[in-house]
């Protein structure tokens, strides 16, 4: 919030009442993508895992045609069901919040 008191050229503030819409919505919003990025980048590396996995597996076998994405889908939607992705997920948006 800081930097967007800077950018702005708010005059000093007193207290969180004195904080601007202008400089509050910003921030907000750039501290909401900077969670969302960091949930999709945790988000990503299981699934990138699984793809290396299945298509390392795929080379061994001799099956180079076969697109390790088709093979992996099962296993990520199966990933995401065990460990119960759907709560994980609303419960790292709803910590962002606290």
């Amino acid at each position: 919030m800081a930097l967007f008191v800077k950018i702005s050229n708010t005059p000093a503030l007193q207290g969180p009442e004195d904080i601007p819409l202008r400089v509050l919505v910003p921030a907000f919003m750039t501290s909401e993508l900077k969670t969302a990025f960091q949930i999709g980048f945790a988000i990503s590396i299981p699934f990138l895992i699984i793809d290396m996995v299945v298509a390392s597996v795929l080379m061994s076998m001799g099956m180079m045609m076969v697109a390790p994405s088709i093979v992996s889908l099962p296993f990520k939607i199966m990933l995401f069901v065990l460990v119960d992705g759907w709560q994980l997920l609303m419960g790292s948006l709803a910590q962002s919040f606290y």
